[in-house]
């Protein structure tokens, strides 16, 4: 893997895109019915919400110098964009959730939300965790337990998934973005917030 695609990579599977893929996977396995309508409405907002908006605040603070690549890569660049990350995902995640009609996909962002705060903790414990791995690992532990809940067979989806975050780990290992510890406890954060947020809204 070469240095020109492992950018390619990184930019591409920025972390902020994961909500809104995690949002159209959502639509197109769930078995239930929901009218096209109010589909569309929720993905147009949670585009909005979680790709629009960030990348405007991300290009606000770096216009004011408080961040100086899209990538973040000192632990001082990322914490007040963590900060914003973690009240748009509760804001996203409890609009979802108050709707009633599709309160499994609310998760996703709760969990989310869930894995920043762990993460923005231990940037104070100055580590820096890949926010890449932490996005994908929360998608894959969203997908894990919404094919339970609705017993879907997804082997197909997780097997591409699992390795497009292989491939995502060695783009940020090659760019030196980040070590192997930092890419593997990130992927484990975002899984293992995924599942906290399913124990307790299945409880």
């Amino acid at each position: 893997m070469n240095l020109k695609f492992s950018k390619y990579i990184s930019y591409f599977f920025h972390p902020i895109n994961f909500p809104f893929i995690g949002a159209l996977l959502y639509f197109v396995f769930i078995p239930k019915f929901i009218f096209k309508p109010q589909e569309y409405t929720i993905l147009i907002v949670i585009f909005i919400g979680t790709y629009l908006f960030p990348i405007f605040l991300l290009l606000l603070l770096k216009r004011f110098g408080m961040i100086y690549s899209f990538q973040m890569n000192t632990i001082e660049e990322r914490k007040f964009p963590v900060l914003l990350f973690i009240s748009i995902s509760y804001i996203i995640g409890n609009w979802l959730f108050k709707s009633s009609i599709v309160d499994l996909l609310s998760l996703l962002f709760f969990g989310y939300g869930l894995g920043l705060i762990f993460l923005y903790i231990i940037l104070y414990l100055k580590k820096k965790i890949s926010l890449h791995s932490t996005a994908i690992g929360g998608l894959i532990g969203f997908l894990i337990y919404f094919s339970f809940h609705y017993k879907l067979n997804m082997i197909i989806v997780f097997s591409i998934l699992f390795i497009l975050s292989g491939i995502i780990g060695s783009s940020r290992l090659k760019l030196k973005a980040h070590n192997l510890s930092e890419i593997s406890l990130g992927y484990l954060l975002g899984i293992i917030s995924q599942f906290i947020v399913y124990f307790i809204y299945s409880i």
